[in-house]
């Protein structure tokens, strides 16, 4: 306990000096700037951190930003995890920031992500590291992958979820769709098959893993901190023989290894560590797991209580089922994925209203101005990329949940009318596309084979990290 309490003290007497460093800043290496307005106050280390992070509605930016908007406008200072940070609720500094990556910004992952997903994660690399680790996730993922591989899986998988929805029943949306999204990355990144043990290990490990990643970091035995370490261990382990094996039989000289799954393909990289490798395979496994799950289930929330949406929907997706029927084919294809243009307008609506990412960490690489203020070099940048989701000069009714708008930016074009949740930039995700063809492939076969309604009241929550207070509960009727 004496340890425990000099380690409180000396912390204390750290934030302090943090706390007291911060009060003045407004004179850098002795130059005079133009700070966004604001204060770097708040409780010392953590400054502001615990109010910004507050649980909100996704289709909002918050209370704490509403607040500090309305008193300091669009961008303006704060102190976030013990840093000077700019926050920016301005558009078009936002897309300033993520079209000037690797010049003017780089990306800046809090330490505590850094240390779950592991120090080469894509979350925390930047620079010519992250291009390269970058690059093999988009060739992974690319165009002819997507037709190729990927499609007949997410189409299997989806038949595979909805077969085991039993009628009149009430379950947890969010939990099938964390499911199915698992189900089809392991496959893809592992070769892992649904429901075998090793699988359902590996998924309750990621359980853990991802209450971690929304925790206060502290590394003591009874915190959700530590148990996330734990489970990244435990997630490593099972990656680490499944990679083991794939070098095992290229040694034995086992050919075509490449197609099966991306370990198998990064298995003999000529330049990637072990430990490199187990990190890229964990961030795809967290990105296209998270993304992919949290939209399914915001498409299933904003559906259940928009009618005519869900309506046109239906008729969208009847057409092409009958189209198929009448040509004697089954499963789907790629015409009839680019045949979906009302649920592409679903996909983008839901994504702007959701939210899945509220805001993004970035450092300035050198001083910037922009609109009068001064950035300093290596201060804090956090866009909040929603703010252009709920703006109501880029989108008429920013809070009505309106897929038809689409329909004119898709003709028109508008200027920076689009959405903006997969980040942007040279940083843009790259699994973007994967998300978009599990959202549109799982909605033809759901709108089709049920009707549902929420259980329980429930809404999507920033935690930060999306997710449903009650795990978003349905209940399902089988359509005849």
């Amino acid at each position: 306990m004496g340890m425990e309490l000099l380690l409180g003290i000396s912390t204390l007497i750290i934030a302090l000096i943090i706390f007291l460093g911060f009060r003045s800043n407004d004179k850098l290496d002795g130059k005079s700037l133009k700070l966004p307005p604001g204060n770097l106050g708040g409780w010392p280390l953590i400054g502001d951190t615990i109010p910004f992070m507050q649980p909100h509605s996704s289709a909002s930016l918050g209370t704490f930003m509403d607040q500090h908007i309305a008193k300091y406008g669009r961008i303006f200072r704060m102190n976030l995890l013990g840093r000077p940070t700019i926050v920016s609720a301005d558009p078009e500094f936002n897309r300033f920031i993520l079209q000037s990556e690797g010049r003017l910004f780089e990306n800046s992952c809090p330490t505590s992500i850094a240390e779950i997903m592991g120090r080469w994660s894509m979350l925390a690399l930047a620079g010519d590291i992250h291009k390269e680790m970058r690059s093999i996730a988009v060739n992974f993922m690319n165009n002819v992958k997507l037709r190729t591989y990927f499609l007949p899986d997410v189409d299997a998988q989806a038949v595979k979820i909805l077969d085991s929805w039993k009628d009149n029943t009430t379950f947890s949306a969010m939990e099938q769709g964390k499911k199915f999204a698992f189900n089809l990355m392991v496959k893809q990144l592992m070769s892992m098959d649904p429901g075998m043990p090793e699988t359902e290990q590996l998924r309750s490990e990621y359980v853990f893993f991802m209450k971690g990643m929304a925790s206060i970091p502290l590394n003591l035995p009874w915190t959700a901190f530590r148990r996330a370490l734990q489970s990244r261990s435990a997630i490593l382990k099972i990656m680490g023989q499944k990679l083991d094996e794939r070098v095992r039989k290229l040694q034995e000289g086992v050919q075509g290894l490449e197609e099966d799954d991306l370990l198998a393909s990064v298995a003999k990289h000529p330049h990637l560590t072990r430990d490199q490798i187990l990190d890229l395979i964990l961030s795809m496994l967290f990105a296209g797991h998270e993304t992919s799950s949290a939209a399914i289930s915001l498409a299933i929330y904003f559906l259940q209580s928009s009618p005519k949406v869900l309506q046109q929907l239906r008729e969208e997706h009847t057409k092409i089922a009958n189209q198929k029927k009448e040509r004697g084919e089954t499963g789907l294809n790629w015409d009839d994925y680019k045949q979906m243009e009302f649920t592409h307008c679903v996909i983008n609506e839901t994504l702007r209203l959701g939210n899945i990412v509220k805001f993004l960490h970035r450092k300035a690489l050198k001083d910037v101005q922009f609109k009068g203020y001064d950035i300093p070099c290596g201060w804090e940048v956090v866009p909040i990329i929603s703010a252009a989701h709920l703006d109501s000069a880029i989108y008429d009714d920013p809070q009505i949940y309106n897929p038809w708008r689409w329909e004119t930016i898709f003709a028109t074009m508008t200027k920076n009318s689009n959405v903006m949740s997969f980040s942007g930039g040279p940083r843009l995700c790259p699994g973007a596309e994967l998300a978009k063809l599990e959202m549109a492939v799982f909605l033809h076969h759901l709108v089709q084979r049920f009707e549902w309604e929420l259980a329980e009241h429930d809404y999507p929550v920033s935690f930060p990290f999306l997710g449903f207070p009650k795990q978003l509960p349905i209940k399902i009727r089988a359509l005849k």
